[in-house]
């Protein structure tokens, strides 16, 4: 998960991304507050049934350790001690296999000369786990996130920097972002996920392929056209 700047004014693209597949789950575009990540963090939670994920990483926004905590710890109140005082009020409990690793960069002059891991929830032993059994990294890094920001760059020209193009309306822009992100789970084929068929050629998949949401390209007027609610 991470957040990227864009138009209009303070305005960032909160991205949760499936690294091994490179698809799009959530998305929530607006100010880099607490209220955008919660709702990112809470919608990547219902759209994958509230499942533990081997490993989240992220940049070490304040914001993302409560959010996580909120989506899928449980609240337990302690039981009465018998003890004069106040009682222990109820608190929120994570699931002891939930692992969350950070990015952190270390600058100087204005570039990054050192970049460490810090974990956050979970232990150092369950991050190298999750690594080891990863199949497109074997370190904590948030570069998947950051590879698509620039593809997305390109795909929307209203956040190519330095440009006319920019966004003169929220709405609008955040119209453009949604288009521009889930279109491209099902349109654009991404270099590094094709594979090899029987024949020997390469087939190109998209990341809804990779996911196993669909078994063909979508053309944009195919996405465009398909029904949002499925009526039996």
């Amino acid at each position: 998960m991470c957040p990227r700047r864009g138009p209009p004014g303070d305005c960032w693209d909160h991205t949760a991304i499936d690294p091994e597949t490179r698809l799009i789950v959530s998305l929530v575009v607006g100010k880099r507050t607490s209220e955008s990540v919660s709702a990112v963090v809470r919608d990547f939670h219902q759209r994958t049934g509230g499942r533990v994920l081997r490993l989240i990483t992220s940049d070490e926004l304040p914001a993302y350790p409560e959010a996580i905590r909120a989506a899928y710890g449980t609240t337990v109140t302690p039981p009465p001690t018998g003890r004069p005082g106040r009682p222990p009020g109820p608190r929120t409990v994570l699931p002891p296999e939930v692992t969350y690793a950070t990015v952190h960069k270390v600058r100087e002059n204005g570039r990054v000369v050192q970049v460490d891991t810090r974990v956050v929830f979970g232990t150092m032993l369950a991050v190298a786990l999750a690594l080891a059994v990863s199949t497109v990294s074997r370190v904590v890094n948030t570069c998947f996130v950051e590879r698509h920001n620039g593809t997305d760059r390109n795909r929307c020209s209203r956040k190519v920097r330095k440009t006319y193009a920019f966004s003169k309306d929220w709405e609008t822009h955040r119209a453009a972002t949604m288009l521009s992100h889930y279109s491209y789970n099902f349109c654009w084929p991404v270099r590094t996920l094709r594979v090899r068929d029987a024949d020997g050629r390469w087939q190109k998949r998209t990341p809804a392929m990779a996911a196993g949401l669909t078994d063909h390209v979508w053309s944009v007027s195919e996405w465009m056209t398909y029904p949002a609610v499925q009526r039996k």
